[in-house]
């Protein structure tokens, strides 16, 4: 028999083993790393998503590597070139904004390597699937919670401000919309004390912005702080000030600090998105995209609404899903 006749054989064997074009293509691909393209492994956040999709695909027999970008565009698209190169199976990217990231799927799309995005988001360019949290409900929740909060302490006329994660990524431009309509709808009624834009995701950033909205709004009553490390600038700014307990503030994602300024109501409210459970959701939907399936195209997973009043009740679930049983 032909050494071709052979090989057709062989390979008619596989395919009706039941592999198929996809599971062949993921057996060809196994051992191959899937990388994770992150905007910043300083940040707890992308830390746990990161341990997500580590755990998914690993499960699965790949390896695994995650580059940080150090919140650079240009350093993001440089990973990605890289990880191309050396040929991965798979990329799992968090955009540094959602207006970079068409650069990187197309260089992804050209080298035939299937991209899955985890949070912020894409303006365009092709890809398997989109795990993203429900940033508007997750802040507009926030936003009621803290209206409520101020209500019950005579503060619903005063000032409340922002810090906000960039408004060029698609989740931040969600998470102020959603906060100031709950902000609404929970009956405040005062006013805007302004919105500084995160750059370096820093708490010294935020203690800084802080003190300047401080400054500039005696009357300030209220803090939204659109991610999690930064909050904890937020507080430092508010002691340092001398106003502490006269400035309620409000967070989003979660970090093992809030769990006792939850507690002791230094914090009111958490909107804490489950990094965690978003890497898993994302490397499960690159593993069925290297098996030849179509993982649906957009899968969001829910945001958990913290309180000083529900902490203790939520915990076990936030330990595993937000804080990736670190605490």
């Amino acid at each position: 028999m032909e050494r071709r006749t052979v090989l057709k054989l062989a390979l008619g064997g596989t395919l009706a083993a039941g592999a198929g074009f996809g599971g062949l293509r993921a057996a060809m691909a196994a051992g191959k790393d899937i990388a994770y393209l992150t905007p910043g492994l300083d940040l707890p956040f992308w830390r746990y998503l990161s341990k997500g999709v580590e755990a998914a695909v690993k499960d699965k027999g790949f390896g695994y590597q995650a580059l940080d970008s150090r919140n650079s565009a240009q350093t993001q698209l440089q990973n990605a070139q890289d990880v191309i190169a050396r040929g991965v199976a798979g990329i799992v990217i968090s955009p540094t904004d959602s207006s970079t990231a068409p650069s990187v799927l197309e260089l992804a799309k050209k080298a035939n390597i299937p991209v899955v995005i985890a949070d912020i988001g894409t303006n365009s360019g092709d890809y398997s699937s989109f795990i993203i949290s429900d940033n508007y409900k997750g802040a507009h929740g926030v936003g009621v919670a803290l209206a409520q909060a101020l209500k019950k302490k005579g503060w619903q006329d005063g000032s409340v401000g922002i810090v906000a994660i960039s408004q060029a990524r698609k989740n931040g431009q969600a998470r102020t919309k959603g906060f100031l309509d709950g902000l609404k709808e929970g009956g405040f009624t005062g006013k805007e004390a302004g919105l500084q834009q995160m750059q370096s995701y820093t708490a010294d950033e935020t203690f800084k912005f802080t003190q300047d909205m401080l400054t500039a709004n005696p009357g300030m009553r209220g803090l939204f702080i659109q991610t999690d490390q930064p909050a904890l600038g937020a507080l430092r700014a508010i002691k340092a000030a001398r106003r502490d307990g006269q400035v309620l503030v409000a967070a989003f994602d979660g970090i093992p600090d809030f769990v006792d300024l939850l507690k002791s109501g230094q914090l009111v409210v958490s909107g804490m998105q489950q990094p965690y459970l978003m890497g898993v959701r994302s490397g499960e939907a690159m593993l069925a995209t290297l098996d030849g399936k179509k993982p649906d195209k957009e899968i969001t997973v829910p945001i958990l609404v913290i309180t000083s009043e529900n902490i203790e009740k939520e915990l076990p679930t936030v330990r595993k899903t937000v804080f990736a049983n670190e605490v």
